[in-house]
């Protein structure tokens, strides 16, 4: 499969995810597959919750914000995505997380919202940054295993003071890495751990090994590492994008943001062409914040090929 299939399989397969949990947001679990139970019958884009039908939510916007700052700027630019980030926040967006929001709007300079926030919360390992990954993870793919980890804890960082986070977000990038040259990605994970801060590998392994299922989770699907080992189980047990995303969504839970992270590395597996056009042509990504740009389907896939794609 070309490289640049895959690209697009991960940035509008993360896009559709995102589009798709939306109004199922916090629900339970099977909701989805019990109002469509019958797979590519259509309809899915279904919009809820406050959410149009086809419409991403702050999960893709901040992937494009990051994407728009990496070209605009010519590589990475930490102050510059936090900008971006601020200017977003300003605009009231529909949602925006709870600790993302305060990161943002607490008035520190962008090297030290994210440690101030954690140092007085304790509490900072939401999946916040893990759910913006796929443009970065598009872009550093090209750049090796150390640069893409390590891009994707330094960008993780500007809104999560716990590593935790930053681990969970680069092993996202290396997975998209590895299947972009063609590789599996599950076959790859032990490797993948082996590079994780050990701190927290520990963690990680216990919700990316074979046989754990969500059910197994301690924590809420908010927290990074139970969205990252759902997102990943949910490829582990499927064969198709529509099928893993299918999957991701009925966990119930945060559903935007686990279908999201999942069709990102679905989208990078199985392919632009795999993802239904009928969840796709319904897409479309507002910016609150930026004279009213709204990016739809085109957008996104010339957005890819900017990236490196």
């Amino acid at each position: 499969m070309k490289r640049i299939q895959r690209a697009a399989g991960a940035v509008i397969g993360s896009a559709v995810g995102d589009a798709l949990g939306a109004p199922f947001e916090f629900g339970p679990q099977g909701v989805f597959s019990a109002r469509f139970p019958t797979p590519g019958a259509g309809g899915e884009m279904c919009g809820g919750g406050g959410w149009d039908p086809g419409e991403a939510t702050d999960d893709t916007q901040m992937a494009v914000l990051v994407a728009d700052s990496l070209l605009e700027r010519g590589g990475l630019d930490l102050p510059d995505i936090f900008a971006r980030f601020q200017r977003w926040a300003a605009a009231e967006p529909k949602d925006i997380g709870l600790q993302t929001e305060d990161v943002l709007t607490n008035g520190m300079p962008w090297d030290l919202a994210a440690a101030f926030h954690f140092q007085v919360n304790q509490r900072a390992a939401g999946n916040g940054s893990l759910m913006r990954a796929s443009t970065s993870a598009v872009h550093f793919a090209a750049a090796g295993q150390e640069a893409t980890m390590e891009a994707a804890r330094r960008i993780a960082a500007l809104t999560h003071g716990d590593r935790a986070a930053w681990e969970g977000t680069a092993i996202f990038h290396e997975l998209i890495r590895v299947t972009f040259e063609d590789r599996d990605p599950l076959t790859a994970l032990p490797d993948v751990l082996a590079l994780v801060h050990p701190d927290h590998r520990g963690r990680y392994a216990t919700v990316l090994t074979p046989d754990w299922h969500p059910d197994q989770a301690t924590e809420f699907n908010g927290a990074v590492w139970p969205c990252l080992g759902s997102a990943v189980w949910a490829l582990r047990t499927t064969t198709t994008f529509e099928d893993a995303i299918r999957a991701a969504i009925d966990l119930g839970g945060d559903t935007d943001t686990v279908a999201a992270v999942t069709g990102g590395l679905a989208g990078a597996y199985h392919g632009l062409d795999a993802i239904p056009a009928h969840w796709t042509q319904p897409l479309h990504v507002p910016l609150p914040g930026f004279d009213g740009r709204v990016l739809h389907l085109p957008d996104l896939l010339h957005l890819t090929h900017r990236l490196g794609g």
